[in-house]
């Protein structure tokens, strides 16, 4: 109660000083929303119509400029054009940076951005106990920061609107990370996406003092659709390392790159015991148990990927237990038998000393968890993703020793890969070792 009144009770200066603050800020947001009027294509398409009618000798040729015009337009919206530089009527953010740290993980088709990113956190903690870490994402998993303390901001992505425009849906992330910024003097602002919003570069471009970081896996290539200039929006680049080589970057920019170790966010420390794993998963100490979690797929569905596998694990042994990992992101398996559980946790990863097998998909998180670990793993990979080799990752475990790869998912092929990966046994002098995982590499971020 004390501190709800605190919250009610102030000065009449304090009440002044908040509202000038608070017109001022009024008047920013609409000085914002004019720039982004006269930025957006259909105002600048009418402007082009509109010089040239001031200009009667420009008419003739408009049949010839205005097409060009609307190609450029396009290839700025594709991210092949630089977009001119916007012209902010206000002042910059900056009044000093605080001791705290702002994580922007974006929200992808799993958990590798947050992940990385909770990754990160924990660290900046461990190194600078005194930091502030705050997170602002459109990820739904809020419950997960909170528990450990981070306080959050959320903004639903564009998809999860009704009829939500890109152009509105940015000014939203706009004016919410401004309010964040404004409040909280982040001394560091930490990205993790392939794609930077424009609403969230318009907002941190306010803040010189504040160091800018972007966080992405795989280089900048020419071709790709890294929007042109995003990249001088920040600082540094940091790019996570992985278990295949990675090419040079062929997109040329002058902003610091930083190469560090494979992300992960359990330590050996925090995982449970085998004895604590297999009570909590409800499974006995004297069976093996399988860990199962490749994503996409209804087990439901008797022609899919999950369910064929599950029966080929169920006839293979008798006594076996499976443990279906179900993503938080996605809809609840219904499927019940008496050997199998369902386990909707986040990070599954604590359990893996009660598992003596898993199957996954390719994925850089699940594959460098296994990895660590040595859990003799069947692999799924997708053969679809244009920017990730999942196959060429997956093949390092088979080299390695601790893993099989299986390209055609039939019944016979995985019944043949189940055989295979029980008679591994992996290479100790190939294991990585712990140091390879480090996150040292963040206190030079602060």
């Amino acid at each position: 109660m004390e501190e709800d009144r605190d919250l009610f009770e102030s000065s009449d200066d304090e009440d002044y000083i908040g509202s000038l603050h608070i017109l001022k800020k009024q008047i920013n947001r609409q000085d914002r929303e004019i720039v982004r009027l006269k930025s957006s294509v259909t105002y600048r398409m009418g402007e082009h119509v509109t010089n040239a009618f001031k200009s009667p000798w420009k008419i003739p040729f408009l049949p010839i400029t205005f097409p060009i015009h609307v190609v450029l337009l396009g290839l700025e919206k594709i991210g092949l054009k630089r977009e001119p530089a916007r012209y902010l009527p206000s002042a910059e953010l900056d009044s000093g940076s605080k001791n705290c740290a702002l994580l922007f993980p974006t929200n992808g088709v799993g958990f590798g951005h947050f992940t990385r990113m909770y990754a990160v956190a924990k660290s900046i903690r461990k190194h600078d106990p005194s930091t502030e870490v705050i997170f602002f994402t459109p990820m739904p998993t809020l419950h997960v920061p909170y528990v450990d303390d981070f306080p959050t901001y959320h903004m639903a992505g564009k998809y999860k609107f009704n009829d939500m425009s890109s152009s509105k849906w940015n000014g939203l992330i706009e004016e919410q990370l401004l309010m964040i910024l404004d409040a909280h003097q982040p001394k560091l602002f930490v990205f993790d996406g392939a794609f930077p919003y424009r609403g969230m570069l318009n907002a941190i471009q306010r803040t010189s003092s504040m160091r800018k970081v972007w966080m992405r896996r795989g280089m900048f290539k020419k071709g790709s659709r890294v929007p042109v200039g995003s990249v001088e929006f920040f600082d540094t680049v940091v790019h996570p390392g992985d278990a295949i080589p990675q090419q040079e970057e062929t997109i040329s920019h002058s902003v610091d790159v930083k190469h560090v170790p494979p992300i992960l966010l359990v330590d050996e420390h925090e995982k449970l015991t085998k004895a604590e794993s297999r009570s909590r998963l409800g499974v006995p100490n004297d069976v093996i148990v399988w860990y199962l979690q490749l994503g996409a797929g209804q087990i439901n569905d008797i022609e899919s990927e999950v369910r064929i596998t599950v029966e080929c694990i169920l006839e293979s042994d008798s006594s076996c237990h499976i443990v279906i990992g179900e993503s938080l992101l996605g809809q609840r398996i219904d499927f019940q038998h008496e050997r199998v559980r369902l386990l909707r946790d986040y990070p599954n990863s604590i359990y893996l000393n009660g598992v003596d097998y898993s199957v996954q998909a390719g994925g850089y998180n699940s594959f460098h968890e296994m990895r660590v670990s040595r859990t003799p793993t069947i692999f799924f990979p997708n053969m679809k993703t244009g920017m990730d080799d999942q196959l060429a990752r997956c093949r390092v475990a088979v080299d390695e020793g601790w893993g099989v790869v299986v390209e055609t998912r039939t019944k016979k092929n995985i019944l043949s890969s189940i055989a295979e990966v029980q008679c591994l046994q992996p290479h100790d002098e190939m294991n990585p070792p712990k140091e390879a995982f480090d996150m040292d590499w963040v206190s030079s971020l602060l």
